[in-house]
C-alpha cells in the first residue's frame, strides 16, 4: 500500500470507529512503535470529522511480553503514556500489524494496570492472520495473506520518512 492507500484506509477506520460508538468517551491508545503514530493520525482524522479532540496515549508492552525472559539482559523499554483517565471510557488500542495476537495480549494486561475501561476495542492497519491466541480486531484497514518467510512492514513518516505498507523478508530470530 502506498501513502494514498494508507490514508484512505485510515480515513475509513476513523469512520468505522465513530460509527460504532461516537467520540464522546473515546480514547485512542497506540502500541509502540508505529501504533502510536497511527493512533495520532486517527485522532487527527476524528478531530477533522467531529471538531473534537480525542485523547491519545501510548503503550510500551515490553515488560508485559510473554517472552520477556528471552529478549536479553538489557531490553529497550520505552514509556507508557495514557490520558489521566481511562476508566469508564471506550479505549481503542491501535497497532500497525496484527499477527499472533501476543502483542495485543500484553497491551490488554498493561491497560488493566491503569484502570478499567468501559470497553476495549482493537484497530489494526493490517491483519496478516496467523493467530496463536484467540484475539480478533474490531477494525481492520486491510487483511492480507503473507507468504512464508516474509513479514509485513509498516512505514510512518515520523520514523521512516514514508507512509506505506510492504512485505519484506523475515528477519532471522536471534
Amino acid at each position: 500500500m502506498d501513502r494514498e492507500d494508507v490514508e484512505v484506509r485510515l480515513d475509513a477506520l476513523a469512520d468505522d470507529i465513530l460509527e460504532a460508538g461516537g467520540h464522546q468517551d473515546l480514547v485512542l491508545v497506540g502500541i509502540r512503535r508505529r501504533g502510536v503514530q497511527l493512533a495520532n493520525r486517527l485522532a487527527d482524522i476524528v478531530r477533522e470529522k467531529t471538531g473534537r479532540q480525542v485523547p491519545t496515549g501510548s503503550l510500551d508492552i515490553t515488560l508485559y511480553r510473554d517472552d520477556f525472559a528471552q529478549i536479553g539482559p538489557r531490553p529497550l523499554i520505552g514509556s507508557t503514556e495514557l490520558p489521566s483517565e481511562i476508566s469508564d471510557h471506550r479505549v481503542v488500542i491501535v497497532d500497525d500489524v496484527l499477527y499472533t495476537g501476543r502483542t495485543v495480549r500484553a497491551a490488554l494486561d498493561e491497560i488493566a494496570d491503569f484502570g478499567r475501561p468501559r470497553r476495549i476495542e482493537l484497530c489494526v492497519l493490517v491483519d496478516r492472520g496467523g493467530r496463536e491466541l484467540p484475539i480478533q480486531p474490531d477494525y481492520v484497514g486491510r487483511a492480507v495473506e503473507v507468504e512464508s518467510g516474509r513479514q509485513v512492514a509498516v512505514s510512518v513518516p515520523e520514523i521512516d520518512d514514508d507512509l506505506a505498507v510492504h512485505t519484506v523478508p523475515e528477519e532471522p530470530e536471534e
